[in-house]
């Protein structure tokens, strides 16, 4: 089963919403954030990213950027930006992209879920990146970001949403992308408890995006396990924030790689494993097992040649997997992807343009990727497998600074 906790939410009052919410923390390097946050005094992007309210010359790990988070968060507080719910609710939270339309429910998810295998991962995370947030959860005091987590619907929290979506808004505003988001108050405690009672029948919750975010909320939970030896389980610092979406509702867009240098004899060793061709303009895969390359302008269709990966096995047929195994690692001997200098990835909301600028100046060769599915990612998660780094790119972004979950 999984759980679902109400909460009382530190978030903008209504008229402060759209001026408080800010893109996640780790989408922007911090002279963006910079940029992004000038003339936006209340954006979270001064509590999630505080060195921007530092000389430039600081360390974006140096104390004094996280004790500066704190203090702005809790500026928002005392300057009547934000407030604290009198009493736990949960929340309706949806946003719209052009066609797509996903909506989650917003409320608290337990660090036991996430330590037992309830709520279930398909990346690895790095030590330097949980530090970075480990030091921000507890120096707050509070999670500020959502992790995003994904469960097959059923139709009785379906039927607590549908109720909702009929009532006034809290929220209605546009951000970056002309993105749309609304959100509802949930403070009725029969629908409170239908939903608590809902998510205690759905088996399993997955991490769609904040892997990071959701290992450093589980590690300061521990440390105040280790800190309060009679802790009872209630306490806020045992749960974190979550906003829980149907999985059927998500969109994974491609997420395409970047190599620094092309080998010598590389259309031979490519033609190994794939069919080559030549193609006019840009490669959008529109299958499995095809990819876009492109290199000293000119792009190629690359389609994997039958029985070169076993379709019985979610992780090896992944398309990640298959270039990965099979290009980038033989090819251009980069064996871990996620440390090596050599290789760069690309979200598919910069557009393949984006690859081509890149080729042109400090990348030599690109792949576009055909994304991964919810249906892959659930398989691999439920078999306890690993995909490899940067396999899912969600849009839209989850935006930071609506809800605040107090550890306390």
């Amino acid at each position: 089963m999984s759980v679902l906790r109400a909460f009382r939410a530190v978030r903008p009052k209504k008229e402060y919403a759209a001026a408080v919410a800010a893109l996640p923390y780790d989408v922007m390097n911090s002279q963006e954030a910079r940029e992004k946050a000038k003339d936006l005094p209340y954006s979270f992007l001064h509590v999630d990213k505080a060195e921007i309210d530092l000389p430039p010359e600081t360390d974006p790990y140096a104390d004094i950027v996280y004790r500066t988070a704190a203090a702005n968060l809790k500026k928002l507080e005392t300057d009547g930006i934000c407030f604290q719910e009198a009493a736990p609710k949960l929340y309706i939270y949806r946003q719209t992209m052009g066609e797509v339309v996903q909506t989650g429910i917003v409320g608290c998810a337990g660090i036991d879920d996430y330590l037992n295998g309830v709520i279930r991962r398909h990346e690895l995370t790095r030590a330097d990146k949980e530090a970075d947030r480990i030091r921000h959860v507890d120096t707050c005091d509070a999670n500020t970001g959502p992790i995003f987590l994904a469960y097959r619907a059923t139709g009785e929290i379906d039927a607590v949403i549908d109720k909702y979506l009929a009532c006034p808004r809290e929220y209605d505003f546009y951000s970056d992308g002309g993105v749309r988001n609304e959100v509802w108050v949930i403070d009725d405690p029969a629908d409170i408890d239908a939903l608590t009672e809902g998510f205690r029948k759905v088996p399993n919750l997955y991490i769609a995006d904040g892997h990071h975010r959701a290992a450093s909320a589980v590690k300061v939970a521990l440390k105040r396990r280790a800190e309060n030896p009679a802790y009872t389980g209630e306490e806020e610092f045992n749960f974190f924030l979550a906003v829980l979406f149907r999985a059927d509702e998500l969109k994974i867009m491609d997420y395409n790689r970047l190599l620094k240098d092309v080998p010598d004899g590389l259309f031979d060793k490519l033609a190994t494993n794939f069919e080559i061709e030549k193609e006019e303009g840009p490669v959008s895969p529109a299958c499995r097992h095809t990819f876009g390359m492109y290199t000293d302008g000119q792009w190629y269709r690359l389609t994997l040649k039958d029985g070169r990966c076993d379709e019985t096995n979610a992780l090896d047929s992944l398309d990640v997997s298959v270039l990965q195994r099979l290009v980038i690692s033989p090819v251009f001997g980069i064996d871990d992807p996620r440390t090596d200098k050599r290789i760069d990835f690309v979200g598919g909301i910069r557009g393949l343009g984006e690859l081509v600028r890149r080729c042109e100046t400090d990348m030599a060769l690109a792949f576009s990727m055909y994304p991964t599915s919810l249906d892959e990612l659930m398989a691999i998660a439920d078999a306890g497998q690993i995909m490899p780094p940067k396999s899912t790119w969600f849009e839209p972004k989850l935006l930071s600074g609506l809800f605040i979950h107090k550890l306390r």
